[in-house]
Order: C-alpha cells, then sequence, then structure tokens
C-alpha cells in the first residue's frame, strides 16, 4: 500500500463531512436550526479538516504505514466519536458528550502511536503531536463546557 493511497479513507470521511458541513451552515438559519452553526463548524473543522490532517500527517511520518485495520480503527473510533459529540450536544446529553469524547480520545491515541520512531523532519512530527494534543485538549474543553450548560 502506498503512502498517498493509506490516506484514502480520511480524505474520504473528512471531506464527506466537509461537504455535510457546509450543507448544515447553508439551511442553519432558513431551517431556524440554532446549533446549526456549530454543527457545521464542527463537521468541517474536526470531522474533515482535522480527519484529513491527522490521516495524512501519519502518511507521511510513520515508518511504515499502518495497517488497514489500524487505519479503520482510527477512522470508526474518530468517527463514532465525532457523531457521539455532536448527537449528544443536540440532545444535550453531557454524558453522550463524554462518551464521544472519550473515544475521540483513544483515535488521537492511534494517531500518536502511529508515528512512534518516526525518522521524518523534526519539525513535522512535533507539529502533529502538538495538533494531536491540542485536539485532545479541545476535547476536554467541549466536554467540560458541555456538563456546564446541559449538567
Amino acid at each position: 500500500m502506498t503512502r498517498l493511497r493509506s490516506v484514502t479513507p480520511f480524505v474520504a470521511l473528512g471531506g464527506a463531512a466537509i461537504i455535510v458541513g457546509g450543507l448544515v451552515a447553508a439551511l442553519t438559519r432558513p431551517l431556524g436550526f440554532d446549533e446549526g452553526s456549530w454543527v457545521a463548524a464542527y463537521l468541517v473543522l474536526v470531522m474533515g479538516v482535522a480527519q484529513i490532517g491527522l490521516g495524512a500527517g501519519q502518511a507521511v511520518l510513520a515508518v511504515d504505514v499502518p495497517t488497514v485495520a489500524v487505519r479503520w480503527r482510527q477512522v470508526l473510533a474518530f468517527t463514532a466519536g465525532s457523531l457521539a459529540v455532536i448527537g449528544g450536544t443536540l440532545v444535550g446529553s453531557p454524558l453522550v458528550v463524554l462518551a464521544g469524547g472519550a473515544v475521540l480520545v483513544a483515535a488521537l491515541i492511534l494517531f500518536l502511536l502511529a508515528v512512534r520512531g518516526s525518522r521524518g523532519p523534526v519539525i513535522w512530527l512535533w507539529f502533529h503531536r502538538l495538533f494531536v494534543v491540542f485536539l485532545a485538549g479541545s476535547v476536554v474543553v467541549g466536554t467540560v463546557l458541555s456538563f456546564l450548560r446541559h449538567g
């Protein structure tokens, strides 16, 4: 499997999330969807841009391209966790947001493990790691905000 092809599931699902996020943004006002702008931003930035960036980062930095099984675990965990965060937010359930956040953190750990021992450019490796830490921190902040708002 080439490194470029290993990014396919991340680009496919991330690209779909960006498109759906754009549609949600377009329909938010006409439908009076109060949480629509947040959902659109989450779809585009987290499920879209972040997922593509994480997949591309590991494709470039990993010593060996992660196996198909590892990549599918990453994609499924990242997507399921994100959907749980969105669903929990929409129904006002901080426990669902917490569960989704835990799954997201598990996915982020898989992305970190994939680049262990990397011999790629050090600056890019640190950027990748900092991006993962930033996303994990965002999960914590979002979960706390959910409990403050709905708990």
